[in-house]
């Protein structure tokens, strides 16, 4: 691996982009650390002390504790990312939306154009909302100048990081808006080492080899794919004859990737929070909604696997595949082109999705039993969470690949084999 880096640090281009991401990454950080003008962070972090476990301290994470000190990127890159899905969802069910994606570069820039109004929309609803509520709770006291002056500073520093996201897919290494909240969980990193440290001599030894085995669980199953063969036959093109030839459509078992254990986080986030809205029911909630409760991990396994099925659909069309398959001149060894090709792709992804989709509820309901039967603290939940390990274990795999291309392609021996 050290020759492996001492490679990539040769070639300039890279070194270049490499540096680069660096640096907007530190400005990222930057920014997350300075609070928004007319805040005192001092009270606003006194107010997160006790929103364990809902919706605040979700997005609190991963906006890398921006919000608990409501600094100028304290809305972080969530209002991009929803909206990123929010069209996505779109796309699937609104049939001009899907005609303006099958345009190509252009119709894929007008979707992304679109995502980029919708998450200023996002953004502003967001900071009134996050404003009002810590004005209400008399965290943050002021004038309407002084709020005003908040709410723009707050979506502006959204509509600042997607464009530095932007910027490093363009000019860095890796996806941009992945990275930022790869940087947000790993500002964790340093709590959850002097948890490990303070903790208990069997905490000690074995919180490392729980979350390496979590680790290596999650790259087996991010990496593993069904190849299914696809062959070309020989046709005519305009006054050329191509030749056929054998390859293979990759099929990934979990294909959704951590959206359905957002979602389900999300979703089961808000009990907790409607108990601080709404006191009479904090008694009913507190009972049966704990982190640790047998009742909602059961129940947040079974939105991960429902969403991981929904997501996958979304993306992953059958019939599409099929019928581009088909204009193409490609077909399945021993499947009839059309709708058989499409049930067959459709009986695969079920067989594909279901193990991966008890993959990700494993990985998320397992470091809480860990915790609550073998004795460790709670604190130890958000260092082995398995939301955090998912998306930081796939950026890093998605980053090492752009990397390895980028290797390869100047003859240096890669890192991954």
């Amino acid at each position: 691996m050290l020759s492996w880096l001492t490679n990539a640090w040769k070639v300039r281009e890279l070194r270049k982009r490499v540096l680069f991401t660096a640096l907007i990454l530190a400005l990222y950080r930057l920014g997350c650390w300075m609070p928004a003008p007319g805040v005192d962070s001092s009270k606003i972090k006194d107010a997160f002390q006790n929103q364990g476990g809902t919706v605040i301290s979700l997005i609190n994470m991963f906006s890398g504790g921006a919000l608990s000190k409501f600094s100028l990127f304290a809305l972080g890159i969530m209002p991009y990312i929803t909206a990123s899905i929010i069209l996505q969802l779109m796309t699937a069910a609104v049939p001009q939306l899907e005609r303006i994606q099958k345009e190509g570069e252009s119709g894929q820039a007008k979707i992304t154009q679109y995502t980029r109004y919708f998450t200023v929309a996002l953004s502003l609803i967001q900071a009134i909302g996050w404003t009002y509520l810590f004005h209400r709770q008399g965290d943050l006291p002021g004038n309407m100048g002084r709020y005003l002056l908040i709410i723009l500073t707050l979506t502006s520093g959204s509509m600042l990081l997607m464009w530095l996201g932007e910027l490093i897919t363009k000019r860095g290494v890796g996806n941009g808006i992945s990275l930022l909240v790869f940087a947000s969980i790993i500002d964790g990193l340093y709590g959850g080492l002097q948890v490990w440290l303070n903790g208990t001599s069997s905490e000690r030894l074995f919180f490392p080899l729980l979350v390496l085995g979590v680790i290596v669980a999650v790259v087996y199953v991010q990496e593993g794919q069904r190849k299914i063969p696809i062959q070309y036959a020989k046709r005519v093109v305009g006054r050329r004859m191509t030749s056929g030839g054998a390859t293979y459509m990759p099929l990934r078992v979990n294909m959704a990737g951590v959206i359905p254990v957002i979602f389900a986080a999300a979703i089961m986030s808000f009990p907790p929070t409607i108990a601080l809205f709404f006191p009479n029911t904090s008694h009913f909630i507190n009972t049966h909604f704990q982190a640790t409760s047998d009742l909602y991990l059961s129940l947040e396994a079974l939105l991960i696997i429902g969403f991981t099925f929904f997501y996958t659909a979304v993306q992953f069309n059958p019939v599409d595949q099929a019928d581009n398959l088909r204009k193409n001149g490609g077909y399945v060894p021993g499947i009839r082109p059309g709708p058989p090709t499409a049930q067959y792709f459709d009986r695969v992804m079920t067989r594909l999705t279901f193990p991966g989709s008890l993959f990700l509820a494993l990985v998320a309901v397992f470091p809480v039993l860990v915790i609550k039967y073998f004795g460790f603290s709670q604190s130890s939940r958000r260092a082995l969470g398995g939301t955090s390990i998912l998306i930081v274990v796939g950026v890093a795999l998605d980053t090492m690949r752009q990397m390895e291309s980028q290797m390869m392609a100047r003859s240096y021996e890669g890192f991954l084999k």
